[in-house]
């Protein structure tokens, strides 16, 4: 009897210790909240207002229109922080707006690899995307990629490229590496 109940103690111990680490890992773990892009598909409604539903693209400018509050910034925000200006641009024409902002298409987000990959070419980015799974969604390396020379190229305030080494990343070195896209990245396989 005395085993059963230290057995049972001791497990009680071991789920809560492991409950609090995974909660200290998602807790360190970088946002990965979708940030809007020209091109994406948004849909935006306001509760008890049907003449406020739009679906709206965004321009190639990062900007929407919205009626009583004019062109809006929308890329490069969140859903969230997107539904939050919207309601607070609103709230000088209608008392305590309930604003409701969805994703309809993730076209504007995307990424290219080009060189030595078996399905070289543009692919949308739906989702947070590593460069090791970009390699794999354009179909993996060919027999010939030097696997150990991959470059992504970063086209922000100022066009960078970030080293990856396929090969290191199969040894568990240099995992920091394998960052993940933005968008517009290309990533090269020579």
């Amino acid at each position: 009897m005395r085993y059963l109940v230290v057995t049972k103690t001791l497990r009680c111990l071991m789920m809560f210790s492991l409950m609090g680490f995974s909660q200290s890992i998602w807790a360190d773990a970088p946002n990965t909240d979708y940030l809007l892009q020209s091109g994406d598909i948004i849909e935006v409604s306001v509760w008890k207002e049907p003449d406020l539903q739009r679906e709206l693209l965004i321009s190639p400018s990062g900007k929407i229109s919205f009626p009583l509050i004019g062109h809006l910034r929308a890329e490069g925000n969140s859903i969230e922080k997107l539904n939050q200006v919207i309601a607070e641009e609103l709230a000088a024409y209608i008392p305590d707006p309930s604003v409701t902002v969805m994703l309809k298409s993730t076209a504007g987000n995307r990424f290219f690899v080009i060189g030595k990959v078996n399905r070289p070419g543009q692919y949308p980015m739906a989702q947070a995307t590593t460069v090791l799974q970009a390699l794999s969604i354009a179909g993996g390396t060919t027999t010939y990629a030097n696997t150990s020379d991959i470059k992504v190229i970063r086209h922000d305030a100022e066009q960078s490229a970030i080293s990856f080494s396929y090969d290191d990343i199969k040894e568990g070195k240099s995992l920091s590496k394998n960052v993940r896209l933005l968008n517009g990245d290309v990533v090269v396989v020579p």
